[in-house]
């Protein structure tokens, strides 16, 4: 599983040297860096890169200040903060544990390590990042760009997704964490994976762990980490209802509490072009022939997705307003509220009225 030989007991020291000379100091969740801020940041930055990240950060603390104001947001205010980032289920567990924090814990975060990773979004990895960032307890860290970071250094094989090769990784994170600095050393490491340790074409010429790197000694930095074993990607078809009155309000509905946009607003859909009468008369609106608009593809993690947008002009019924899972709104509203991105893209694209 592992390379022998790595001698790790220079590592740390070399990474928070190399971390005070060309680190990341000025994200603005390292200034102030409250416990609120590092959860916010770190939840954020699972699956987003810190240049995506820094302009919804500030959006969303400027709205948003702290964790009861979090907590007493409604979740559309929270999911429309979150609008562009993706995989929205942070957003809801980011609200529910503000709530649980409210609820159970005085407000704040707890830093009891399991209490704090029994929390709605985070887990193992997160809960060490966080307790190490904002109170500087030692605990180690294991995200993607650490795996990279350890699976090269110590030669691990496998991929970091399955079990025994996560067990290998997180007992190396746990070796090489210091007992100084921990703040500092989290970061530093997560710097070295988003800076210089790269999937492709990592700069090993100026790593500070270069010299005890099994995959640079034995020339494997292209095989290291491996990569998840290849599954075909399905391809499902959607048709997506843009149903808009005279004063060019689109109908907007809310998707259910489970499944791929929980509880974001995007608009009635239809398996096929056929159904789409159906699903319009459903929502208790009254409409003109529907015109396809160009389809598009959004692709998953999972799956891909072909949205064939279908157009009409409609008229709300009064039944409407009895609805808690539809809205009418204008250009203005839609954009302050969580909307999928493709979503919020189609709209924005739509020819005008006539």
């Amino acid at each position: 599983m592992s390379a022998a030989g790595t001698d790790s007991s220079g590592f740390a020291p070399a990474l928070l040297a190399w971390y005070d000379r060309h680190g990341r100091k000025s994200l603005p969740w390292q200034s102030p860096r409250t416990p609120y801020r590092v959860w916010l940041s770190e939840i954020m930055l699972q699956q987003t890169q810190v240049a995506t990240v820094i302009g919804y950060f500030q959006r969303f603390v400027d709205a948003l200040p702290d964790l009861r104001a979090l907590a007493e947001a409604p979740v559309d205010q929270v999911l429309g903060l979150w609008s562009g980032l993706g995989y929205y289920s942070r957003a809801r567990n980011l609200h529910k544990a503000a709530r649980v924090c409210v609820e159970r814990h005085g407000g704040e975060l707890p830093q009891d390590f399991d209490a704090l990773a029994a929390l709605p979004g985070i887990g193992r990895s997160t809960a060490g990042a966080i307790l190490a960032q904002a109170w500087g307890l030692r605990h180690a860290i294991l995200d993607g760009n650490v795996k990279r970071v350890l699976s090269r250094y110590h030669g691990v094989e496998g991929w970091p997704g399955s079990t025994a090769t996560a067990r290998t990784l997180w007992q190396h994170a746990e070796d090489n964490t210091p007992h100084v600095r921990i703040a500092d050393y989290t970061q530093a490491i997560m710097d070295l994976g988003a800076t210089l340790c790269v999937r492709s074409r990592p700069r090993c010429g100026v790593c500070p762990a270069a010299s005890n790197c099994v995959a640079l000694r034995d020339k494997l930095t292209a095989q290291l980490p491996a990569r998840k074993p290849a599954k075909a990607s399905p391809t499902r078809t959607t048709c997506m209802l843009i149903l808009r009155d005279r004063n060019d309000r689109v109908l907007l509905q809310r998707r259910p509490a489970t499944g791929v946009w929980a509880e974001l607003w995007s608009l009635p859909e239809a398996a096929t072009p056929a159904e789409a009468a159906k699903v319009a008369h459903a929502t208790g609106t009254q409409f003109d022939a529907i015109a396809p608009l160009a389809s598009f593809v959004h692709v998953f993690s999972h799956y891909r997705l072909d949205i064939t947008p279908l157009l009409a002009r409609a008229k709300p019924l009064p039944q409407v307003a009895d609805r808690d899972d539809l809205r009418w709104c204008g250009a203005t509203e839609f954009l302050q509220l969580g909307l999928p991105a493709p979503v919020r893209r189609l709209l924005q694209s739509l020819p005008e009225t006539d």
